[in-house]
């Protein structure tokens, strides 16, 4: 009898998982979306594989909600506006952080007046 693990390996659509857990979807959302969905749910359980039951049945649970949590996330909102993936952040300001004490310095043109 195959495990859940098993069968997690022949899935490989955002379809797949949907239909396989159960998981009534709207297909316009799913055909958009589908890698953000993916991803998102990818995420959400790497968060909570530390917390993640033995018991198959409990995991299942799990997968069903994070799967679903993640394909209601692109209901909801867009991929613009979750920015799942690098892309959609490498345009937002960046932020650095510089000790006073680098600023401050002698070697520092601005400060030393060697510009």
């Amino acid at each position: 009898m195959p495990t859940l693990e098993d069968d997690l390996q022949d899935l490989s659509t955002a379809e797949d998982f949907l239909n396989y857990f159960g998981i009534n979807y709207d297909i316009q959302v799913v055909q958009v979306n589908r890698l953000h969905i993916l991803q998102r749910f990818h995420n959400y359980l790497h968060k909570a594989e530390n917390a993640m039951p033995d018991d198959e049945a409990a995991q299942r649970e799990v997968y069903i909600r994070l799967l679903t949590r993640a394909y209601q996330d692109f209901v909801e909102s867009d991929a613009l506006t979750e920015k799942v993936f690098k892309v959609f952040r490498m345009h937002e300001p960046q932020t650095a952080f510089v000790p006073l004490e680098q600023i401050m310095s002698k070697s520092n043109p601005a400060v030393s007046g060697k510009m």
